[in-house]
């Protein structure tokens, strides 16, 4: 049996360091190499990031995964080639690029592996990708949660469109094109073109209103780019410090519901059963809210006290407005609310008959980059105590000292010129 166990720890051992040199070690030569050709998919770290050391194993799964494609994985350690962190212009630390020989995309969204992969696997192939065969999309439904579709032919104004915003938003989505022939064997299409997005099985038309086809060109114009942007979430998506910002980008009001995650990624049954209140209620009435509101659901408190800035109690129901940064609470106490009370608070939201909170002022900044540090000191504090006494005691000790030695001796110099003074007179 022991033998047995240590035969498997030395092909453990083995696998990961087969998957750890997988992750190409890059040096400032590296602005040479790219040039060559190739796709890249580079981390910029410090040895010293904590958030570096989090994303090290993480980094050498996305090399495993994507060893046997035409993307190569590596990373560069900015503190030994400074160069190569300023020319991609490299501002924090972990940074992830898609590199090619004549452009470079940074990755926006959550450090998993999951998320970095299909982001990878966006950039190194076209902004829409051609489905030529039934099987193909029928795997491509199976993989992907979410993607967009054109049907028809691959010209005219509305081709012409899509192509652009996958372009713009090739490195957030997944793009596809089809024939009428291919696409009627898994969706109905009415009128062609046409332009639909996937998302939890089922399939959801973009519109285009009746009218002339100058109008319907101005329409396109206006619309599909803004419909595409709306529709790139799931109904009820996990929101995280990694894919706010995006989520912001439809413009809506962003509906969270807070609640808390252990370790392991589990809820507690009333903070999960609150939640599934609120899903529901967005299942039945989707037509209703989808054009003003884009649902969620937080498992980091954090975020959401940021936003309100206050310590939230759990769960918590707040909305936020992502074109004025105001943000709304309703004024009983979300765990007692039934699903009428939560639709009529989103109506008076939806009405603007209700108070709104914080914004984008600078008062507002100021406040809320205060309330964030003293949240994290707090953190600090409570986790370890005897740390965060010598991380920040022995700088206000140094700085107090220095403060000291300055006053004191001015008070010394003035007392060593009045006694010369009184000799002087003597």
């Amino acid at each position: 049996m022991n033998l047995y166990y240590s035969f498997l720890i030395i092909l453990i051992c083995f696998f990961m360091e087969t998957c750890g040199s997988r992750v190409l070690e890059l040096s400032d030569k590296f602005s040479e190499i790219r040039r060559e050709g190739g796709y890249w998919l580079v981390k910029f770290y410090a040895p010293w990031c904590g958030h570096c050391k989090r994303l090290e194993p993480i980094w050498a799964h996305v090399a495993q995964a994507l060893y046997k494609t035409n993307v190569r994985v590596g990373r560069v350690d900015c503190t030994r080639f400074p160069s190569v962190a300023s020319e991609f212009d490299v501002s924090g630390y972990p940074t992830i690029k898609f590199i090619k020989p004549d452009a470079d995309y940074l990755f926006h969204g959550d450090r998993t592996k999951d998320d970095i992969v299909n982001f990878a696997i966006r950039m190194a192939g076209p902004a829409v990708q051609e489905v030529t065969r039934s099987e193909s999309l029928t795997n491509i439904k199976n993989m992907n949660q979410l993607f967009f579709m054109y049907v028809g032919s691959q010209e005219g104004p509305l081709w012409e469109i899509f192509y652009d915003a996958a372009l713009k938003l090739q490195p957030h989505g997944f793009f596809y094109s089809a024939t009428e022939e291919i696409a009627k064997q898994h969706v109905d299409v009415d009128e062609l073109p046409a332009v639909f997005v996937y998302k939890e099985s089922l399939h959801y038309f973009y519109s285009v209103d009746s009218g002339s086809s100058e109008e319907k060109a101005e329409h396109l114009n206006s619309s599909l780019y803004k419909w595409i942007n709306e529709e790139r979430f799931e109904t009820f998506p996990k929101i995280t410090r990694g894919n706010i910002n995006e989520i912001l980008q439809t413009n809506k009001y962003i509906v969270l519901v807070v609640v808390e995650e252990n370790k392991l990624q589990q809820i507690p049954t009333e903070m999960l059963e609150f939640r599934d209140m609120v899903e529901s209620l967005l299942r039945k009435k989707r037509d209703k809210y989808h054009k003003h509101f884009q649902f969620g659901w937080i498992g980091s408190p954090e975020l959401a006290n940021s936003i309100a800035m206050q310590v939230l109690p759990l769960p918590y129901l707040i909305v936020l407005n992502s074109t004025t940064y105001h943000h709304h609470v309703p004024e009983d106490d979300p765990t007692e609310m039934t699903v009428d009370a939560i639709d009529v608070f989103l109506e008076r939201i939806h009405n603007q008959t209700i108070p709104a909170y914080g914004g984008n002022g600078i008062a507002v900044r100021l406040y809320r980059t205060y309330f964030e540090a003293s949240t994290a000191l707090a953190d600090m504090w409570r986790g370890n105590p005897v740390l965060t006494t010598v991380l920040f005691g022995l700088p206000l000790s140094f700085l107090s000292f220095i403060l000291y030695s300055i006053c004191c001796a001015d008070i010394l110099d003035a007392d060593e010129e009045e006694e010369d003074l009184h000799e002087k007179k003597e």
